[in-house]
């Protein structure tokens, strides 16, 4: 009823006795909430010629989308900010707080920079993640509801690896996973004292290019006073 078709039609193209038209496809797309990348691929499977372009974040039509990704992420400062691809790649970032990955193994930190894996390896800022069974189970239902949306063979292989990691100190990970909460903090331990944020995720909106609507803006902000004080007071440190 929503996608404004009849039950009968439908199960017309669902059984292969009717051809949907592009514009069917599009508004049961839209409905069921499916990515834009998959739904080039559902057109194509249709016999229709993809409809959403996919661009280089650098290319000169996305000047104006970069220029807007520049202002969210300067804005953040002192606090730190990312800007990540469908894979949980860093593609830019404030540069704040860059004690975050102080004690982080440097073989995590060649680019592309992926968060899940700088999160919950234990060569990574696990072992200094206070909360970390909280945080692990955060990351790995947010990764999972991809999969469950995109079925993206990188995100798949991603969720493998992590889920191989051993728990820092050697225990093992719980076997039950709690459901997160309304809000997760992000408890971590750095060589200057403890930090304790929430984040904030940002996505274009009504996006027609793939990189755009693939792309989210993750930003982390103080959960508590002392937090933002030590923010502010390393911030405020002369570069070494």
């Amino acid at each position: 009823c929503e996608a404004e078709i009849s039950a009968r039609h439908l199960s017309f193209v669902e059984t292969g006795r009717a051809q949907p038209s592009r514009a069917m496809l599009l508004r049961l797309a839209e409905q069921l909430e499916i990515p834009v990348r998959e739904r080039n691929v559902l057109l194509v499977a249709a016999g229709y010629a993809p409809l959403f372009p996919e661009r280089a974040l650098d290319a000169p039509e996305m000047a104006q989308a970069r220029a807007a990704i520049e202002i969210i992420l300067e804005g953040s400062k002192p606090y730190p900010a990312y800007a990540l691809d469908r894979h949980w790649n860093i593609v830019a970032s404030n540069g704040a707080l860059p004690q975050l990955f102080e004690n982080v193994d440097a073989a995590l930190l060649e680019p592309p920079i992926n968060v899940v894996r700088v999160s919950l390896h234990p060569k990574g800022v696990a072992p200094y993640v206070l909360n970390f069974p909280q945080w692990r189970a955060h990351m790995l239902a947010r990764l999972r509801r991809q999969i469950d949306l995109t079925a993206d063979p990188g995100l798949i292989a991603l969720l493998d690896e992590v889920l191989s990691y051993p728990s820092p100190g050697g225990q093992p990970p719980p076997a039950r996973l709690r459901a997160p909460e309304m809000v997760v903090p992000f408890v971590m331990r750095l060589n200057a004292g403890v930090v304790s944020f929430f984040s904030t995720t940002m996505v274009f909106g009504t996006p027609v290019e793939v990189s755009l609507s693939e792309l989210a803006l993750e930003s982390f902000f103080p959960a508590d006073a002392a937090t933002d004080a030590l923010v502010k007071e390393l911030a405020a440190l002369p570069p070494a």
